[in-house]
């Protein structure tokens, strides 16, 4: 019973984060769920649990469909393409893994999010320090209200 509830608050968590979330904070969470699958699948490919296997790789595979679905090609240019071939390579790797059952590409697959994640992290954290660079100064002015001292 306490798990259940320990879920329950966890997937409400989850959801009002999602909720909440700019259009960047959803491209770092899809990373980490997909980064999650990998790493549920790489344990499972440790233990031979077929099943899970199966779950986790899919998982992944379902991230990294997600991110190719909300790419932008014709704005993004040639780095948006080099980005989709990108996701297509990786998502090949995980279906070759799921059949083959093999932990390397998974592993490969992984650490190329993993580098993803941080290089979208770094360009969100740039792009922030820009903006406030831009922005006027605020003026501050007196508390209170008007100045009746002449």
């Amino acid at each position: 019973m306490m798990e259940h509830n320990a879920q329950q608050a966890q997937d409400t968590y989850r959801i009002n984060q999602i909720q909440m979330a700019s259009k960047e904070q959803l491209l770092v969470i899809t990373y980490d769920i997909g980064i999650k699958a990998c790493i549920a699948a790489e344990k499972a490919l440790g233990v031979n649990d077929v099943e899970q296997i199966n779950n986790s790789l899919q998982k992944a595979q379902a991230v990294i469909r997600e991110l190719m679905l909300t790419l932008n090609v014709e704005q993004g240019g040639e780095v948006a393409v080099a980005l989709m071939q990108l996701y297509d390579y990786m998502y090949h790797q995980l279906v070759d893994a799921n059949v083959k059952k093999a932990i390397e590409p998974v592993s490969m697959v992984r650490q190329m999010m993993e580098e993803l994640k941080a290089t979208w992290i770094e360009a969100i954290n740039k792009l922030k320090a820009e903006s406030k660079e831009k922005q006027p100064a605020v003026v501050a002015r007196p508390a209170g209200g008007t100045n009746f001292a002449y």
